[in-house]
């Protein structure tokens, strides 16, 4: 398994220069690079390679002294995010979808580099984190890395005026006997914008829509930024304060998902999602905002890895009719998105929209289903049918 720990590091002002730095000369060789393949496509009909590129940065770095302030590894990495890039457009092109072609990256567009393989080193008695070419800068070690991990790799990033350290990790898989708890409970979850997760139990769990909470203090910053000069420092400034709002929203819902994805993961056996579309339900531009806002595919994600450590299993099963189909009968009974309440004129079952629609994705589960029926021989699943 692959993890990365995420530490804020307290650079002193030189090193944020320095930083800062690496960054513009990274974001300029990624640029160039770019460049190079497009001319040499558009006049010559020829791709040029990660290897030809990397063996040109050899040379330039004999006369230009940008490059040579930099670790060799962190432009090598650069260099392999382009190949990346290029890999998955054509990856889209050939599965039709849209193809997304590289851009170039504009000033405040590039944010991290990325010791790939060594120049770096923790120091967990004096908690610092040694980089090559760049010295010791201050990092705060909140939790640690277990001794079974294999440090892979280290990605400075920059967010608005802090930084961290990106550490990832490959983690041992667990054994094959301790893979999957047996499942002696289980939930359905309705994800949804009133409530954030309604459970086939009914319980609801609200949500914070950390967004629509901020949304003044986010326009009033934003027009302080308006009426700035563009190109000034002032402009440059009141972006910075923008940015800031954004990410205490962003850290508000991340450390919310983190948190009841934990509690997810810790009570049960099995965890029932839908297997939504969320890039096709955006494009709805009355709930893009509030579906963003609400973070569901960032809960989903940050359940699965938990899930996968602690042998809990996570679901997704179709989506398609969860909320028109009643859950005691199976009869499809045709609701508006106005209609919050499911009422079956079939079996008389009145019940929540959105729990009706967490108990029919609970019973769409095929493992939820097997645990029902080996419960019938002794098993003892804690999960009865509604």
């Amino acid at each position: 398994m692959k993890r990365t720990y995420k530490f804020r590091l307290y650079p002193t002002t030189p090193q944020q220069a320095t930083f800062t730095q690496w960054l513009t000369t990274c974001r300029c060789v990624y640029n160039n690079a770019l460049a190079e393949r497009k001319d040499a496509w558009h006049t010559h009909q020829q791709a040029v390679s990660y290897y030809e590129q990397a063996n040109h940065l050899k040379d330039a770095k004999k006369t230009n002294l940008f490059l040579q302030a930099v670790h060799s590894q962190v432009l090598q990495d650069t260099l392999r995010r382009l190949d990346k890039t290029f890999k998955n457009f054509f990856r889209r092109l050939k599965k039709g979808e849209k193809p997304g072609y590289p851009r170039f990256k504009g000033k405040y567009r590039y944010d991290s580099f990325t010791y790939p393989q060594s120049g770096f080193a923790l120091d967990y008695h004096n908690k610092k984190l040694r980089l090559s070419k760049i010295g010791s800068i201050t990092i705060t070690l909140h939790r640690p890395i277990p001794t079974e991990c294999v440090i892979k790799t280290c990605t400075i990033k920059r967010d608005v005026d802090h930084w961290y350290a990106c550490v990832a990790v490959a983690l041992p898989d667990p054994a094959p006997d301790t893979q999957q708890r047996a499942i002696k409970s289980a939930i359905g979850l309705d994800v949804g914008l009133k409530s954030l997760l309604t459970l086939h139990t009914g319980e609801t769990i609200d949500n914070p829509r950390w967004l629509r909470h901020s949304e003044k203090k986010v326009a009033k910053e934003q027009r302080r930024k308006d009426r700035k000069v563009k190109g000034s420092n002032n402009r440059h400034k009141q972006n910075r304060k923008v940015a800031q709002v954004h990410r205490k929203i962003r850290h508000q819902r991340k450390d919310f998902h983190h948190k009841l994805s934990r509690k997810l993961v810790d009570s049960y056996d099995l965890i029932v999602y839908e297997n939504l579309r969320i890039t096709n339900m955006v494009k709805n531009h009355h709930l893009a905002k509030s579906i963003s806002d609400a973070g569901w595919r960032q809960l989903m994600r940050f359940t699965e890895y938990k899930a996968e450590e602690a042998g809990t299993l996570v679901e997704y099963v179709n989506a398609y009719n969860t909320t028109q189909l009643c859950s005691r009968c199976g009869q499809l009974v045709p609701k508006t998105l106005a209609t919050r309440i499911h009422r079956c004129p079939y079996c008389g079952l009145v019940l929540a929209r959105d729990h009706n629609s967490a108990i029919t994705v609970l019973h769409r589960s095929i493992h939820y289903v097997e645990a029902r029926s080996s419960s019938s021989s002794g098993q003892g699943l804690s999960v009865e049918p509604v």
